[in-house]
Formats: structure tokens, C-alpha cells, sequence
């Protein structure tokens, strides 16, 4: 009798043993789909077709690896470089330049992004800004250059972004993986804690999913369309001896000026009219002190 008491007492403790081993397992499954949910493996980690990586990368905290660009090959990718310039152009007549500024812009396939016109007293200013297609910028420019007036100031810049763009492409096709990813493991999620934490995680990433590509749709715009601010300038008053535009237009210009003056002159005195209401009480005032000090003499 105790020795079948001994057998049943060895065969629970050995039935406990396993069924703590069991959990154990499971508890460290769960715990190793989580480790990999908020570390994902480096192979999961994509480069753009456009790239060649002779050696294996272990992506950083950002998900990319600043080494890659040692090895990768650039070959298949245009560069990515964005243009754009600033001109002042003195013009006799703005409008009549206007119409010609127009045809060069319809020629090049360029557009008016904004259009704004100043008449100030002494010039006229007329402020364009043009998108002209990268490859016709160059052309853009000399037709301003030549012919339309005379150029007073001019400033034409490049800046490279291949790089900056190749990086936000890297790191946005790692976060397409990763997204992928996360979207498969909540469909295996067993409880509601593992749902919560991995549908914050897929929030975040399309969140900056979205922004990486609203940051490529604007490099790709200003690489596409170059931008040149142009200013159409006209003197309206004019007293250097080399300017171009004709002694006639001058004098004009010297006649509606003086005018001007003298309208400004004669609204100046007027709006002065309170303290000349007061001269005839000074005056009759100053008597009446000047008559009693005679008496008081």
C-alpha cells in the first residue's frame, strides 16, 4: 500500500513539473514576438532596386544604415537637383513688358504661381513668380536676359538633395516593411493589451509614412519645376543721364511730379486750417493787453 501511495505521489509532482515548463514556454513565445515586434530584424530592412549594397548593413535606430551610402551604387538615379533665381529688370513700360514677359513664359511650358503689382509714387513694381520646368530654366533665363530690359540684379542657385532624398526613400521603404509586419502580427494577437500595442505602433508609422512622402512629393515639385522670382521695375522719376528711356518720358515724368508737389502743398496748408482760426484771437487779444498797459502807463 505505501508503495503504490510513493508511485501516485512521484507522478503528480512529475505532471506539475511539466505543466510549469509549459507556461514557461509560452510566456517566453510571447515575449520573444513582442522583442521582435519592437526590434525588427535587420533582413526585414529593404534597400531601393535602385541600389546595389555589396556587404550585409545592420540597420540603426532610425532603421537605416549611414554606411550604405559607402557602397551603394547611384548609377540608376538621376540626380536631384533644384534651381532657382532671383532677377530685377528696369523696364520703360510695365505693362507693355508684361505682354512680352508673358509669350517668353508660354514658350518655355512655364506658369504664374503668383502675380503681384505695387504703383508707388516714384516707380512701379511688378513681382512674378514662375515654375518653368527644370530643363527649360536655363533658357527661361536668357530670354529675360536679353531684350526685355535692363538687368540690374540677377541670382541663379543649385542645390543637390540626392542625398537627402535617398535617405527619406530608404528610411520610408523600411517603414513600409515594418508596417507590413506589425498589420500581420495583430491579426495573430491574442489578447487585447498585444492589439492595443501594436495597432499605436501601426498609427505612428503611417504617421510618418505620410510625412516621408508629403517630403518626396515636395522635393519632386521644386526638382521638376524650377522657381525664378522676377521683378519688373520702372523708374518713375529719373535723374541718371545714362538711362535709357528717352528725355520726353523724363520731362513728363518731372511735370506730374511737380504737380504732385504743389497738390500735396496746398492739402498740407489746409489741413491746417484750425490754427489759422486762431490767429485774428491772438491778434485782438494781444491789443487788448497792449491797451491796458498803455492806461496802467
Amino acid at each position: 500500500m505505501k508503495k503504490i501511495i510513493f508511485l501516485l505521489s512521484g507522478l503528480i509532482l512529475i505532471n506539475c513539473s511539466k505543466s510549469g515548463g509549459e507556461k514557461q514556454e509560452v510566456k517566453a513565445d510571447l515575449m520573444e514576438v513582442l522583442t521582435e515586434d519592437k526590434a525588427p530584424s535587420a533582413a526585414a530592412a529593404p534597400i531601393p532596386p535602385s541600389f546595389s549594397v555589396s556587404e550585409k548593413l545592420l540597420p540603426d535606430e532610425n532603421g537605416t544604415n549611414k554606411e550604405a551610402y559607402k557602397s551603394k551604387k547611384t548609377d540608376t538615379i538621376s540626380k536631384k537637383i533644384i534651381k532657382k533665381g532671383d532677377m530685377k529688370i528696369q523696364v520703360g513700360d510695365v505693362k507693355k513688358t508684361q505682354n512680352q514677359v508673358n509669350e517668353i513664359i508660354k514658350k518655355n511650358n512655364a506658369y504664374i504661381q503668383k502675380e503681384e503689382f505695387q504703383n508707388m509714387d516714384m516707380d512701379d513694381n511688378l513681382t512674378l513668380i514662375i515654375r518653368v520646368p527644370h530643363k527649360n530654366f536655363d533658357a527661361l533665363i536668357n530670354s529675360f536676359s536679353d531684350g526685355v530690359g535692363t538687368v540690374l540684379s540677377k541670382n541663379i542657385s543649385s542645390n543637390d538633395v540626392t542625398e537627402e532624398y535617398t535617405d527619406i526613400a530608404i528610411k520610408l521603404a523600411n517603414k513600409k516593411i515594418y508596417l507590413e509586419k506589425y498589420r500581420d502580427m495583430l491579426k495573430k494577437a491574442a489578447t487585447t493589451k498585444d492589439m492595443l500595442e501594436i495597432q499605436e505602433n501601426i498609427r505612428e508609422l503611417e504617421d510618418e509614412i505620410d510625412i516621408a512622402e508629403g517630403s518626396l512629393r515636395f522635393i519632386d515639385d521644386r526638382v521638376n519645376y524650377s522657381t525664378l522670382n522676377l521683378n519688373l521695375y520702372k523708374e518713375k522719376v529719373r535723374s541718371s543721364t545714362t538711362s535709357k528711356i528717352g528725355f520726353g518720358s523724363r520731362f513728363v515724368d518731372s511735370l506730374t511730379e511737380g504737380w504732385n508737389s504743389f497738390v500735396s502743398f496746398l492739402l498740407g496748408m489746409v489741413s491746417l486750417w484750425p490754427f489759422f482760426l486762431l490767429i485774428p484771437v491772438i491778434i485782438v487779444l494781444w491789443r487788448k493787453w497792449k491797451s491796458k498797459k498803455k492806461i496802467q502807463n
